[in-house]
């Protein structure tokens, strides 16, 4: 099993033992100061990570989830897997950066996370899967879920799901893979906390989003539960109410922050919208609304979801929705688009949007050449960047794609980060 010391050692750098192990910092307070004057964005540039388009390297690097483990330097830990088809993936890689994003090493497999065949033949993978880390261990936690292939396509997509999970404890070793158990009677079908942002709590638990569903029902719903980790073992300790939508699949891959005192949680839909819930405590949430613009009109949205970029000074939204040069895109899945919240009114200030990404190609009259963005995730990468990692895809260029990143730079240091 490799470790994480010696994982960093495999790139075109290296680093020192005291730059590779964590270190531990206290949970950053969560609140907004009165705003000062001027946008709080200054620019987003947007870089390539790895090219996937010309065929070159490995494949297409899908997926790209990282978290910033503090030191000196920072480094960020960032989860990445090929995919080769509509949701078929590899093993799940792991990649480290120690300049902001600029260069990141060639992915490594981490332990544990790959494919296993079972008894019937069927193989089970994992994906989706997004790393957290907890200062007070000095470890980081990668959890995604398990995923079916038969013959190399996707199987058994809502049945028999769940968390997994593997640690990078503090000490560079990794954990095997585990079950997040969860003996819920409303989730005999399906529970996951994919694709997700989680909070980490003041005395070290976990807040957890998930979307989960009962065999017999195929609309989910979505709640949190607290859980205690050891830096080894995640442990569900108690769980909110539950928001549904009897539409479709109902709600999926909640997201959520902690942000002017107050819990927020963004949600996909499959009834042209995207739906934010807001808790005082993380587990009791009020009922779902749509996302709408300042003005009450509500955003066209297309079961994709959305993420959370918190400042300081402000709360954003990162989201894909339909636009008129999009309007032949499988789900509007291109440009990325940026908006800051407006907290009292619970909504999208229109007059703050601008693309994070742009779309590549022609969304109306060629929108099969068009790369798709649909997963993403913002990680702070210090106090006066925020990086949107994203993983394209063109279904007809065999799912080849880049990975990109997007680099907002802010006009105000973001003392969240």
């Amino acid at each position: 099993m490799q470790s994480f010391p010696e994982l960093v050692q495999t790139g075109s750098m290296s680093l020192s033992r005291r730059e590779v192990l964590f270190m531990a910092a206290g949970a950053a307070a969560c609140g907004s100061r009165e705003p000062e004057a001027g946008p709080l964005i200054e620019s987003i540039e947007q870089e390539t990570i790895w090219r996937g388009r010309d065929g070159q390297g490995d494949g297409t690097w899908f997926h790209p989830r990282a978290c910033r483990i503090p030191g000196e330097p920072d480094v960020l830990t960032m989860a990445v897997q090929t995919i080769s088809g509509s949701d078929v993936f590899g093993p799940v890689h792991v990649s480290f950066s120690e300049d902001a994003g600029r260069v990141w090493r060639k992915p490594m497999p981490i332990p544990g996370l790959g494919r296993k065949t079972l008894a019937d033949g069927m193989e089970e993978g994992v994906c989706d899967t997004v790393p957290s880390y907890h200062p007070p261990t000095g470890s980081v936690l990668f959890m995604g879920w398990n995923v079916y292939y038969r013959d190399g396509k996707l199987t058994r997509p809502s049945e028999q799901r769940w968390p997994v999970y593997v640690v990078n404890k503090a000490d560079g070793e990794w954990t095997e893979p585990k079950k997040l158990e969860w003996d819920d009677p409303e989730a005999t079908a399906i529970y996951g906390s994919n694709c997700s942002q989680r909070v980490l709590l003041p005395d070290g638990d976990f807040l957890v989003p998930l979307t989960f569903g009962p065999l017999g029902r195929e609309d989910r719903m979505v709640t949190t539960v607290r859980c205690s980790f050891d830096g080894e073992s995640l442990a569900i300790k108690e769980r909110g109410n539950s928001l549904s939508l009897a539409v479709k699949r109902g709600l999926l891959e909640p997201s959520i922050v902690h942000w002017g005192g107050r819990y927020w949680m963004t949600i996909r839909a499959e009834d042209d919208h995207g739906y934010l819930s807001t808790s005082d405590d993380g587990l009791r949430w009020a009922e779902q609304q749509p996302w709408t613009w300042d003005d009450g009109e509500p955003l066209t949205m297309s079961t994709t979801q959305q993420h959370w970029v918190d400042h300081s000074d402000g709360l954003f939204l990162v989201y894909t929705r339909r636009d008129d040069s999009n309007v032949n895109v499988m789900r509007w899945r291109s440009p990325l688009w940026i908006a800051q919240v407006d907290p009292e009114k619970r909504c999208l200030i229109r007059a703050t949007e601008q693309v994070a990404i742009p779309l590549k190609g022609d969304g109306v009259n060629d929108a099969d050449n068009v790369a798709r963005m649909g997963n993403f995730h913002p990680v702070n990468a210090n106090q006066w960047e925020t990086l949107i990692t994203v993983g394209e895809t063109i279904p007809s260029k065999a799912y080849a794609g880049d990975t990109l990143l997007a680099r907002i730079r802010w006009s105000r240091p973001n003392t969240l980060a």
